[in-house]
């Protein structure tokens, strides 16, 4: 299986049914947006089911496109996630995982973000996100943290560049915190952190990130994320050269109490 979108999820439906009846009335993106309050590209957004419709998009678009009460009753049926449409799959998977294994090679991992670290990569995505976006995607990626909380906990285990703890995303006061919780996650039982050293000659990770999951019942299951979209890996023999990858990398990085004394060095230089 190579895939990890809801090519048909409601967002998407409502976001088709809108640009049928915009295109029938003969009206452009432009100027649907002038009567709602949208710009051009917020509009685009919805019909594409990126963005949920807010405001009074829906009553206003079903009174100028003249459609009937058809987009009134399309948009009472909206069941609005937290989380992009291509993400959802695998945030279902995740919180019912017995195991979690992450390689990062560019940003520390949403499951150990910081808030004020979190926010930051959102402020800092390109297009920028909407404000009320951002609000919704750092509640959502908060709350998926709880994952690591839950009883039975799942084993987690993440191996991260050592680049990735020094990018000062939001500042040095915000790292320094972001470092900070670092080490108290390593405190728990359920979770392993190891650094990959910059100066690591032999690297099993070039191909890129990738996230592993064990379930319950045996199954195994990969997932690749890139910048808007993601795929999962449930076949053979990529799946098995998937988790072979990680656990070379796993023995180049630096052990735990290395991992956790590295992480110290850096925060005292923050």
């Amino acid at each position: 299986m190579h895939s990890g979108e809801r090519g048909s999820g409601n967002l998407e439906m409502f976001g088709a049914l809108l640009r049928f009846f915009r295109e029938r009335a003969e009206m452009t993106q432009e100027g649907l947006g002038k009567y709602v309050g949208y710009s051009k590209s917020q509009v685009a957004m919805v019909e594409r089911g990126e963005r949920p419709p807010k405001g009074k998009l829906v009553e206003i678009s079903d009174e100028v496109l003249g459609t009937q009460g058809a987009l009134l009753a399309a948009g009472t049926q909206l069941q609005v996630s937290r989380y992009p449409a291509w993400f959802e799959d695998y945030v279902d998977l995740e919180a019912k995982a017995a195991a979690i294994y992450m390689y990062a090679n560019h940003v520390i991992p949403g499951l150990l973000q910081t808030e004020a670290y979190a926010r930051t990569t959102f402020d800092v995505q390109c297009p920028p996100l909407e404000d009320d976006e951002i609000e919704t995607r750092l509640a959502a990626r908060l709350d998926r943290q709880k994952v690591l909380r839950r009883k039975p906990a799942p084993i987690t285990g993440f191996v991260l560049e050592e680049h990735t703890l020094r990018r000062p995303l939001g500042g040095k006061q915000t790292l320094k915190e972001q470092l900070g919780h670092l080490t108290e996650l390593t405190k728990r039982r359920n979770i392993s952190i190891q650094v990959m050293p910059t100066g690591q000659q032999e690297h099993a990770g070039l191909d890129g990130p990738m996230i592993l999951l064990e379930m319950g019942d045996s199954r195994q299951i990969a997932y690749v994320e890139g910048p808007s979209n993601g795929y999962f890996v449930d076949q053979q023999p990529e799946l098995r050269h998937m988790f072979a990858r990680y656990g070379i990398l796993r023995a180049q990085a630096l052990n735990l109490d290395e991992s956790a004394k590295l992480i110290d060095e850096v925060t005292r230089t923050r």
